[in-house]
């Protein structure tokens, strides 16, 4: 690897000799006796539970081929194609090309998977869980763009032992180095790939953002990598009284300058090219917006944006931070756990950046000087959790120290 990795902070948990740990340990050992899975199906009042945790483990060995299912169906557009109206087995076949005994192993095991269900007179239809990947370009490119990582991954411990030398890696153009101001063209090119990917797959977090947190107070918005512009089109759209700037890689805002003349708002945006590993941040704005940034880059890069960020407000301006964050403890056990596990190896297998908590990230804006720091609540966590924290507009204790002495 071509950098150390981040550690995360660990809650401090009770010596083993607690009650709790002498209570797991015990457990387990019920849990390995012989006997103890054929009394548990025998007996109503744990039948459930057993076969529960039966399935959740099948579900674990058989999470690779449900991942293929759903990129078979994404690569044959069957969820658009079915979303117009139901289909046949032998329609489809002929639409896909495929043998019809070939295809429906894959449309019934879309069926199992809620993608799909079974329609009258022999059709196929959309399923509860096919509806959305018809409706939303970007999750599709999304379980496109996964592929890398199976690919990345097919040997977990390879993987492991060398984790940024894969597919993903090369996908992103800052993993390993700082992206030059002037780059030959097939650089270029990849700045474009990611940045297209990040546009269309931005649309649920933008959404978590705006219906979560009002903009009434502000007057400017900083977009912090702010890539082609998705969140600040769309914050324009819905707050029409606010200006912004946006800060990104020249490259990236190269990218972004047509779309926003496009859409007529050019007078509204300023943009500031620039690296924030090199470069402050551009000062006027009293709101600095970080969305899905601060888990791309390690902690060291990260301190140093929030202190970038610190010092490019105006006393009582404030940071919003939103991004796919690791379930606090607290909530441990509660659906949702498993997307966790999802994020830990993207981000591993990327090359630069952790999944963070957000009491990990409260604490890295208080030690850049951020006061009154908040969880934003929002309905759907796993797109996205929300923080807020505010440059106080009372002076420092220090400062107040000095001038009270004179």
């Amino acid at each position: 690897m071509s950098q150390p990795l981040d550690l995360a902070a660990l809650q401090a948990h009770p010596a083993p000799s607690t009650f709790k740990d002498a209570w797991q340990a015990r457990l387990e050992r019920w849990y390995a006796h012989p006997g103890l899975y054929q009394w548990s199906l025998r007996n109503p009042l744990t039948r459930w539970l057993t076969r529960r945790r039966t399935r959740k483990l099948f579900d674990l060995m058989a999470g690779f081929v449900h991942s293929q299912v759903l990129l078979g169906c994404v690569r044959l557009d069957l969820f658009r194609a079915l979303h117009h109206a139901p289909a046949s087995l032998n329609d489809l076949a002929r639409r896909t090309g495929l043998a019809p005994a070939v295809l429906q192993r894959l449309l019934l095991s879309a069926v199992a998977l809620d993608l799909l269900e079974h329609r009258s007179q022999g059709r196929f239809g959309l399923g509860p869980l096919g509806v959305p990947l018809a409706q939303h370009e970007g999750i599709a490119q999304m379980i496109e763009h996964n592929h890398l990582l199976y690919q990345d991954m097919q040997d977990p411990l390879q993987f492991l032992g060398n984790a940024w030398s894969g597919g993903m890696a090369e996908y992103w153009p800052y993993a390993h180095e700082k992206p030059a101001v002037a780059m030959p063209q097939a650089e270029v090119d990849k700045f474009t790939r990611y940045s297209e990917l990040m546009a269309a797959s931005q649309g649920f977090v933008v959404q978590e953002i705006l219906s979560s947190y009002f903009f009434d107070e502000h007057r400017c918005v900083l977009d912090v990598g702010a890539g082609r512009g998705r969140f600040v089109s769309e914050l324009a759209a819905h707050a029409p009284h606010l200006q912004f700037k946006m800060f990104d890689l020249p490259p990236v805002l190269a990218l972004a300058r047509e779309g926003l003349q496009a859409k007529g708002l050019s007078e509204r945006v300023a943009l500031h090219p620039g690296s924030f590993l090199d470069d402050p941040l551009p000062e006027g704005a009293d709101l600095i917006t970080l969305v899905r940034v601060a888990h791309d880059h390690p902690d060291a890069v990260v301190q140093q944006i929030l202190q970038k960020a610190y010092a490019a407000l105006p006393l009582g301006g404030a940071l919003l931070l939103a991004e796919p964050m690791a379930q606090p403890d607290e909530e441990a056990g509660q659906p949702g756990a498993s997307v966790d596990a999802y994020f830990h190896f993207y981000l591993l297998a990327m090359g630069a950046g952790r999944l963070r908590t957000p009491h990990e990230l409260q604490t890295m804006m208080e030690e850049a000087g951020f006061t009154h720091v908040e969880q934003v609540p929002n309905a759907m966590p796993i797109h996205a959790r929300i923080l807020l924290g505010r440059k106080s507009q009372c002076l420092p204790l220090n400062h107040q120290n000095s001038v009270s002495k004179h």
